[in-house]
């Protein structure tokens, strides 16, 4: 009984078996390498948790801006003025406060301004226009 085309057969087998084996073991170093990477990136995250937590209870109750209305935009219209080389328009604030350009956003920005414009932060310069109080 020649039991030879058995043996090519089989040989044939192993080799694909041990090539698939050579392929996940490559599929394993790399995934153990992205893994390594994400836990670093997570312990960075944490790190600067950490500090900025720290940092923040060092930080006055109030932002250095009395007198400004209660809302997380403030502060945000303030800093793009402060950037600001021009006078800039409900849009262009909008814009840099990454809001979507859609006309309830606008106006709402638009209205913030003019309130600031009211508190004497803000100047309206042209129609529509608005620049930081000198």
């Amino acid at each position: 009984m020649n039991v030879q085309p058995l043996l090519d057969a089989l040989h044939v087998q192993e080799d694909a078996a041990r090539a698939l084996a050579d392929d996940i073991r490559a599929q394993i170093t790399e995934l153990q390498g992205r893994l390594r990477e994400a836990e670093t990136h997570l312990e960075h995250l944490a790190i600067t948790r950490k500090t900025v937590t720290a940092l923040a209870d060092r930080l006055p109750a109030h932002p250095v801006s009395p007198g400004l209305p209660e809302h997380p935009d403030y502060p945000r219209i303030l800093a793009v003025f402060n950037e600001a080389t021009a006078p800039l328009r409900a849009r262009d604030v909008c814009e840099a406060l990454d809001h979507e350009l859609l006309p309830k956003n606008i106006e709402g920005t638009r209205a913030k301004l003019k309130r600031l414009v009211k508190l004497d932060v803000l100047t309206e310069v042209g129609a529509g226009s608005f620049t930081r109080k000198q």
